[in-house]
């Protein structure tokens, strides 16, 4: 593994919740019955290995801003397979919120700590002394005899996971990949029980570290740069006076630009002109759901030849990578 550690990458400034229903029409996410149960026990297992508690049962508690949304939620409630649970509990949140119509449970939704998983994810590499922790330079990177070389070390193959720079790599330069920057900022908001997520909309509450919340985020296709803006932090502390009605401060704010795809369904395999070289990569908005499922995947195709599945494998884009494809010695 190489990679070298930055504090600000998709990863680290991520809510770590995974949903399984969204948008205003309150559909269910791509394969979600599949990653669910994957990803619970996926991180379950990883939890173990670490010796931490790396994924929770947290439900999101979404409060209608309107009877039209509140009849789609029972609409879709009625479905088959439905994450939607109308019975909420009758508790009154009125102390806490300012709503009108009364909320409705997302039902299973996780909860990832991305912070203890990845420091120790990285302690564990360091331990079999497997990582790297510098820059990846695709300069240094040589092939010979079905080999990769790359300045002291030798495999058969190299996996692109590099986030939005593998998006400049001069072999991955051709995928319809996009640059999608997410913003939240960090909130002190003394007493709010942390055994929901909550929703209003597009601003989510989710329980950060040391009692704090992360209260976001933004999807933005056109940006300057990945710095957080000031108008979306005074955009965020509008929309929590107009929720909230206890006290709260905003204490931080993060930025960063996620790995994504025009059509939103990841890169995963490998290059159909340079088959050492692969990659797992555009997971987007859903990185917490989709990575541990097509990294198995990977894996599976990887050392037993078993099928990627036909939506994600990177060979679907066969024709625009064997453009100009590079040739190295």
């Amino acid at each position: 593994m190489i990679d070298e550690p930055q504090p600000f990458s998709a990863s680290k400034v991520a809510s770590g919740v995974i949903n399984p229903v969204t948008g205003r029409r309150v559909v269910t996410v791509w394969m979600a019955d599949e990653l669910m149960d994957f990803c619970r026990e996926a991180y379950q297992e990883i939890g173990v290995l670490l010796n931490e508690e790396v994924i929770k049962n947290l439900n999101i508690l979404s409060f209608p801003p309107s009877q039209q949304m509140t009849d789609t939620y029972r609409q879709r409630s009625e479905e088959q397979h439905s994450y939607i649970n109308m019975n909420v509990i009758d508790q009154d949140y009125s102390d806490w919120f300012s709503y009108i119509f009364q909320p409705v449970e997302i039902t299973p939704s996780y909860l990832v700590n991305i912070h203890p998983l990845i420091a120790g994810w990285r302690k564990l590499l360091r331990g079999k002394s497997a990582l790297l922790e510098e820059n990846f330079d695709e300069s240094r990177l040589m092939f010979e005899n079905e080999q990769v070389l790359y300045k002291d070390i030798k495999a058969g193959k190299v996996i692109y996971c590099n986030g939005t720079a593998a998006y400049g790599s001069a072999y991955w330069k051709n995928l319809p990949s996009v640059y999608n920057k997410g913003e939240a900022v960090i909130a002190d908001i003394p007493g709010l029980p942390e055994d929901k997520i909550y929703k209003f909309g597009a601003t989510t509450l989710v329980p950060w570290y040391d009692g704090l919340w992360w209260v976001g985020s933004s999807y933005d296709n056109e940006f300057a740069d990945a710095l957080p803006t000031d108008a979306f932090k005074k955009q965020k502390e509008r929309e929590l006076g107009f929720i909230l009605r206890k006290p709260f401060r905003i204490i931080d704010h993060v930025a960063s630009v996620r790995p994504a795809t025009i059509e939103r369904r990841p890169f995963v395999g490998f290059h159909p002109v340079h088959p050492s070289i692969g990659i797992l990569n555009g997971m987007g908005t859903k990185g917490c759901s989709l990575a541990p499922y097509f990294a198995q995947q990977f894996s599976a195709h990887l050392t037993r030849g078993e099928a990627l599945s036909p939506e994600a494998d990177v060979k679907r884009f066969q024709k625009i990578l064997s453009i100009n494809s590079v040739t190295k010695n």
